[in-house]
């Protein structure tokens, strides 16, 4: 075997020699809410649980959207091969807090950093025989040791930004060895097909997003109930999976709906639940869900919980969907609330999902906003014309459905990498 690139040489000597800063950075995002303090150890590839015997499929995403998409290949490997166990790996709470109650044959652990020791550790003890990783999860330390391990590995669901793609073409070598690691490779768009085909010097296939083929958000029907009912006759719009600088501008948005809609609600998700106190503040020490505070009468309400996304886009007939308002934003997942029949409002700044909300624009399914005024504009026109944003969701829900039997090529070219031994015997 040819010796590695010198740049993942580097990349790996820079991981280790930075590798005591992890402990006290664990420590520190556990303080502020951003990791689960009872469970830091498995950022090392400290496990807890055993291995289970057999044939052992590892699923990695970095979030709650890749983990749907992880769940959905979970569902479709399982219905296909009894003989499989499967381990989620992921990187924030909210991720783990769908993963609470695994599925059968299948356990949850929190990603263990990239750093050598700390991937051989992982690998020794789980020993997987398929390594998924979903979306822009390229860490080389993880991939090289998988693969060193003998385990065959899969990119699917593959996303990259332009930048992405231009960042790794400045180290060809070192990008040709990671992305080349793969014995798979299935964008969910042609741009990223193009760009990882560059890197590597052969096609790649695009199937399709897999975003479209996973299931809705879950919610409870009880919950639900009892939100309609707090707001009865009152119009509600949500800004969903906000970011810091964003809620500023969907709140200069309500305060000019409410010239004309004096009773209307502003319900705001921020995308990490740990910044609930700091948009509350911002409207006026609003009630939080997290603090079990109801919605009331008040002009603003803050879902600042985990897993319950779902819920609200169910309930609001309008979202703002966030990360998209600021230009060093890139998007969040148009999807979900379209499969919700919530009509999506989106900023201009939507380059992880551009090949979604393309498609979205071009039948009506989606309305791009820039501003505060155009989103104020753009909610109270969906508000009084219930034809029109009864077309857009309509428009919305075609679009997702059209999958291409992206998620049946996947699972199709994951079972190949697989033995097929154990398959027959099961």
């Amino acid at each position: 075997m040819s010796a590695p690139p010198l740049g993942l040489r580097l990349y790996r000597a820079a991981t280790t020699l930075v590798g005591p800063l992890v402990g006290p950075l664990l420590a520190w995002r556990a303080m502020t809410g951003k990791e689960d303090g009872a469970r830091l150890a498995e950022r090392t590839a400290h496990a807890r649980a055993i291995r289970p015997r057999g044939l052992l499929v590892w699923l990695h995403g970095a979030s709650v959207g890749e983990t749907r998409v992880l769940l959905s290949l979970y569902a479709a490997l399982r219905a296909r091969r009894r003989d499989l166990s499967f381990l989620f790996t992921s990187g924030t709470r909210t991720s783990a807090g769908l993963l609470a109650d695994p599925p059968p044959r299948a356990l949850h652990q929190y990603a263990p950093v990239d750093r050598p020791d700390v991937a051989r550790r992982f690998m020794a003890h789980w020993r997987p025989d398929l390594a998924v990783f979903a979306e822009g999860e390229i860490w080389p330390n993880l991939i090289e040791e998988a693969a060193m391990a003998g385990a065959r590995l899969a990119l699917v669901n593959a996303r990259m930004s332009p930048r992405s793609v231009a960042s790794w073409g400045r180290s060809p070598t070192f990008a040709a060895h990671v992305f080349g690691r793969f014995d798979v490779i299935l964008a969910a768009d042609a741009r990223t097909a193009d760009g990882i085909g560059a890197l590597l010097g052969r096609a790649i296939t695009a199937p399709g997003n897999l975003k479209r083929a996973a299931p809705p958000p879950p919610h409870d029907a009880a919950q639900l109930a009892a939100l309609r009912a707090a707001c009865a006759g009152r119009p509600v719009w949500l800004a969903a999976s906000t970011h810091a600088g964003e809620d500023e501008i969907a709140l200069a948005a309500h305060a000019a709906l409410r010239q004309t809609h004096p009773d209307a609600l502003l319900i705001i998700a921020p995308r990490h639940p740990e910044r609930g106190a700091a948009v509350a503040a911002l409207a006026a020490n609003a009630p939080r869900r997290a603090l079990g505070d109801s919605v009331g009468a008040g002009p603003v309400f803050i879902a600042d919980t985990m897993g319950e996304l779902g819920l609200f886009y169910s309930l609001a007939p309008v979202a703002l969907v966030g990360g998209s308002l600021l230009p060093a934003l890139r998007g969040h997942n148009p999807v979900e609330p379209a499969q919700l029949d919530c009509a999506v409002l989106s900023g201009p700044h939507v380059d992880s999902f551009a090949d979604t909300y393309a498609d979205l624009l071009a039948v009506g399914g989606a309305r791009t906003v820039a501003d505060a005024g155009a989103i104020a504009a753009a909610v109270d026109a969906l508000w009084r014309d219930s034809a029109a944003r009864t077309a857009q969701t309509r428009a919305a829900a075609d679009v997702i459905a059209q999958s291409g039997g992206a998620l049946e090529k996947t699972v199709a070219a994951l079972d190949a990498l697989l033995p097929q031994a154990a398959h027959a015997a099961a």
